[in-house]
């Protein structure tokens, strides 16, 4: 198919939209020809095929609402005679730690050994983030647990949002992997003493420099769930390209936030505290079909390009969550982040800054490949996230 196309299926609804992109523009008049396991253009006698993956099957009889759009290419809306199997929107962290087994935890970055064979006896969900607050809503005398603080021991691993909290005391780990200062001296400028205290709490990859954590006490350390790959000790560590491992967690995070907070907005801060973007789930159960067709179009028509190359067939597939997102560098849309901020509908997501710039630049990047016509819905932007 000289331009490729993208097919996006929701399973809830049993819909797809197809868009045969135009390579360039058709000099003769172009047939679409549609099968329930593939998808033909022809024109200017010759004809571009694609067969769709296993487990997709159109109905041809349902297509409607052809129309071609200019710098898109042809729009067609089907049913599916069956819906896709189910994807697995398990938050992978949750379900691969267990206790009584043994973990290696490495920098996604290099691959760096953080902590070595460390044995958790315990693995614990933390409670929301405004828990305290909660308590203090409902309860008629004052909070029994505001002196309180919920620190792992040794063998713990407490699960948060984003993050997971380690006992740092007498675990087993490369001492040179983690570079880690914690310094608590005082200082007389309060601002500079904010700054400097908390670059002191930054843990960092010794080997690449990339943030991983930060010390929340003397024994407790953080680290963020995009930064850290945790595999059991019998296993290997097998490098996964950044962008897709980015991608995939912040996409789970999503689907079981919305899934146990019946939330579907978000503001993503750094750990600096400043929000970088917002972000409006719009649905969890997308499945991408791209063929990238001819090379001409390699640049323009790809949603993943650092994992879908033509070297792994024609056709790839992917389950992958679409988000509306505003940005909110440089003060951009001020007004609507103070809005999301004071909402408490709106849940909010820590990771690091420059983990959050990552991000922007991926939905950035998701939306530019998009047809024009796709990539904005009201005032928000459009993008995707695989899974």
């Amino acid at each position: 198919m000289a331009g490729g196309f993208l097919l996006e299926i929701r399973r809830g609804t049993q819909s797809a939209l197809l868009v045969i992109r135009e390579a360039d523009p058709p000099s003769s008049p172009l047939d679409v020809w549609v099968a329930a396991d593939r998808v033909e253009a022809r024109g200017g006698g010759s004809c571009q095929a694609a067969a769709l993956p296993a487990g997709v099957s159109l109905a041809p009889s349902s297509c409607r609402g052809l129309r071609r759009l200019p710098g898109d290419g042809l729009h067609l809306r089907m049913r599916l005679r069956r819906p896709p199997p189910s994807a697995d929107l398990v938050f992978t962290l949750r379900e691969s730690l267990k206790p009584q087994k043994n973990y290696v935890f490495y920098c996604q970055s290099c691959g760096d050994i953080i902590v070595k064979d460390r044995k958790f006896l315990r693995v614990l969900p933390l409670p929301s983030e405004n828990w305290s607050a909660l308590v203090e809503e409902w309860c008629c005398h004052p909070n029994p647990f505001a002196r309180s603080t919920l620190h792992p021991q040794h063998g713990d691993c407490f699960l948060g949002d984003t993050f997971f909290l380690l006992n740092s005391g007498n675990e087993s780990h490369v001492p040179e992997s983690p570079m880690c200062c914690s310094e608590t001296g005082h200082h007389t400028s309060q601002s500079g003493s904010n700054s400097k205290s908390k670059e002191n709490t930054r843990v960092i990859c010794k080997r690449c420099k990339t943030m991983l954590g930060e010390t929340v006490s003397s024994d407790t350390i953080k680290y963020y769930v995009t930064q850290v790959i945790i595999q059991p000790s019998e296993g290997s560590f097998s490098p996964t390209p950044r962008s897709q491992f980015l991608q995939s967690m912040v996409a789970q995070c999503l689907v079981e936030l919305s899934s146990a907070k019946t939330t579907f907005r978000f503001t993503v801060k750094g750990d600096n505290g400043k929000i970088y973007i917002l972000i409006w789930l719009l649905n969890s159960d997308t499945l991408l079909v791209e063929s990238l067709g001819s090379s001409s179009s390699h640049s323009v028509f790809t949603l993943f390009g650092d994992i879908f190359m033509p070297s792994s067939g024609p056709v790839g597939t992917w389950n992958a969550v679409k988000v509306l997102y505003q940005p909110c560098i440089k003060s951009r849309n001020k007004d609507l982040a103070d809005a999301w901020e004071n909402d408490i509908g709106v849940h909010p997501l820590k990771f690091p800054a420059e983990t959050c710039l990552e991000l922007l630049l991926i939905l950035g990047l998701s939306t530019t490949s998009l047809p024009p016509s796709l990539r904005c819905m009201n005032s928000f932007q459009v993008a995707f996230l695989k899974m």
